[in-house]
């Protein structure tokens, strides 16, 4: 039986985080072809998914500046026909979906559904524009919101990575989505003694909270945070916020901007627990990476992380997430290994388990047949 030929469509592959690797985990397991537009093809061997490069083909190129990076990334895709030289095409990204318009079949994984637009417009409008951009934003998101739904007209079928997901696609779209959670190569972490440090693994965008992270820890001088992120270079506003937690961090917390996924796979392993403050995460991969590690989370009980975290079992849900809880979680957890250092480990091993590569493969394979 001949292998389906298979094209997977991503709007850009320069900064890499959680969707990205569910693009690649994809790629690899179909021997699929990504089409996409910026490539930093040194992160992506670093990340362990150098037998993917050579199929990875670029459209056309994307300034780093919001809104002309989403609107550049939407029209070439809008424009991309590659029908008869594939039989199936997943679009992994959001402002890919213009490549739903005229390939067929399709599929859209839906990571999140253009949160700036919907979700996170609120967020952006008060926290990420200068003070004379927000009427021009409204008129902006007005226009790509009638786009975007124009464009998703043309999707086939329907995936998401979250249930918490699932709910806005029904809210926003109309549309009825399968949940199939995001891939975690589980055999692939390992858990070490802590090595006396705790960790934090998120994309430097503002709804993360990091801010929170580092006061959190300011008042825990006898803690060590090590604060792992990629970000969008040369975009003003990932760049401001970079200068700003860089002046808020304090004398025990660190900022490693990026690790590769052998550095990475040796911080989780070595760290006390993981922490993330990320508002109304979609799904959270980085939550299931530090529990395949054998660390207990803290992370707010919202989004995503109410999906994979399991209450009192592999980590602390904070219902009010602000530095003082997240300080006093950071000595909870503290006691309890003081007390039994294995108190997490199995439970957490077992948990992430149920979101290994293989199972995501398995659903998406009956999706697609």
């Amino acid at each position: 039986m001949t292998a389906m030929r298979t094209a997977l469509f991503h709007h850009a592959l320069d900064s890499i985080g959680g969707a990205e690797l569910v693009t690649f985990a994809l790629a690899r397991a179909y021997h699929a072809d990504i089409y996409t537009t910026n490539i930093d093809r040194k992160k992506i061997a670093e990340m362990g998914f150098a037998d993917v490069i050579p199929r990875i083909h670029s459209i056309g190129t994307l300034t780093a500046k919001a809104p002309f990076r989403q609107e550049i990334a939407l029209w070439k895709f809008r424009h991309l026909n590659l029908s008869g030289r594939y039989d199936r095409f997943i679009i992994s990204s959001d402002w890919a979906i213009g490549g739903a318009v005229k390939n067929h079949p399709n599929l859209w994984y839906v990571h999140g559904p253009l949160d700036e637009l919907w979700e996170l417009k609120d967020h952006v409008r008060k926290k990420m524009l200068a003070w004379w951009m927000p009427p021009i934003f409204d008129a902006w998101t007005l226009v790509n919101r009638h786009l975007i739904k124009r464009c998703v007209a043309h999707v086939d079928r329907w995936a998401c990575n979250a249930e918490n997901t699932k709910r806005r696609i029904a809210k926003i779209f109309s549309k009825e989505a399968i949940v199939v959670h995001p891939p975690t190569e589980t055999g692939s972490y390992r858990y070490e003694d802590p090595k006396g440090y705790w960790l934090s693994v998120n994309r430097l965008t503002s709804h993360k909270r990091i801010e929170l992270q580092l006061d959190a820890f300011r008042s825990l001088p006898e803690e060590r945070l090590i604060i792992v992120g990629d970000y969008e270079k040369g975009a003003r506003q990932f760049e401001s916020y970079k200068k700003e937690l860089e002046g808020l961090r304090p004398k025990n917390a660190e900022f490693r901007y990026w690790v590769s996924d052998e550095e990475l796979k040796k911080l989780y392993a070595g760290c006390i627990g993981f922490v993330t403050t990320a508002e109304r995460e979609d799904f959270g991969m980085t939550a299931v990476e530090a529990m395949a590690a054998g660390k207990p989370v803290i992370a707010p009980d919202d989004g995503g992380y109410r999906e994979s975290v399991v209450q009192g079992k592999t980590g602390i849900l904070l219902h009010e997430m602000n530095m003082e809880r997240l300080a006093e979680a950071v000595k909870t957890i503290d006691l309890e290994l003081q007390n039994d250092p294995l108190r997490y480990r199995d439970a957490c091993r077992a948990r992430a388990k149920e979101f290994d590569t293989s199972i995501f493969i398995k659903k998406m394979n009956s999706l697609l047949s």
